[in-house]
């Protein structure tokens, strides 16, 4: 294992149509103590064809070690090596010929806090950003200066109400930032969930890879 970049060298588990012939993607992000196999398995809910679908493994399957309210810097080298790791495995669905307006990142938990951190600290138009059971990293009061624009990215985050792990204010917090970013952002807190993913959720999904997926010409 490299000490200051972790997570190189690690597996991109490959799902789905291949790069060269799919309409859209989607980078999935497990989260802590999870493997890129159980993270993909949600491919196997959502059924919609034409769509590569990319897993990166996190190194001991923990993308930083300490939870996501710790100052970042409490999380170095882990977190930056993550964050690197995301932006390598977008890069190559790119260079293939998807473009970012035809590509989901989605993440569960500590996947979804890396891929709802990478996206604050990336905005662009992407096809969709999915945030199950997440919300952006650091403590309370953490500043959130982004820059750049996610020129209404479709972005939905849906958690339990209550979280065992995320706060529902980190949530709201998350959202504001999201939006104030240009992101139209859909948020639901769901009674009584726990920490899991429900079926509102893959619907949602779903729905959005329908639309990307759908002929041009359509």
């Amino acid at each position: 294992m490299n000490a200051s970049d972790p997570h190189r060298g690690q597996p991109v588990i490959v799902g789905g149509e291949s790069l060269g012939t799919a309409r859209a993607a989607m980078v999935l992000v497990h989260g802590r103590g999870a493997t890129a196999e159980s993270i993909l398995a949600l491919a196997d809910e959502f059924q919609v064809p034409h769509v590569a679908y990319r897993a990166p493994q996190a190194t001991g399957n923990t993308w930083y070690p300490l939870p996501f309210l710790a100052p970042p810097e409490q999380n170095e080298p882990w977190l930056s090596s993550a964050l690197a790791t995301l932006e390598r495995v977008v890069a190559h669905v790119e260079t293939a010929g998807i473009p970012l307006e035809r590509t989901i990142l989605l993440g569960f938990s500590q996947g979804a806090c890396l891929t709802l951190e990478y996206v604050a600290r990336h905005a662009w138009h992407y096809g969709g950003v999915i945030g199950l059971s997440g919300g952006l990293i650091g403590p309370d009061g953490t500043p959130r200066d982004y820059s750049g624009s996610l020129s209404g990215t479709p972005i939905f985050l849906g958690c339990g109400d209550p979280d065992p792990h995320i706060p529902a204010g980190r949530v709201h917090e998350s959202a504001d930032v999201l939006g104030r970013l240009g992101g139209e952002v859909t948020m639901r807190l769901y009674p009584g969930l726990g920490h899991t993913v429900n079926q509102d959720e893959i619907d949602f999904v779903r729905n959005l890879l329908v639309r990307l997926t759908a002929p041009s010409d359509a």
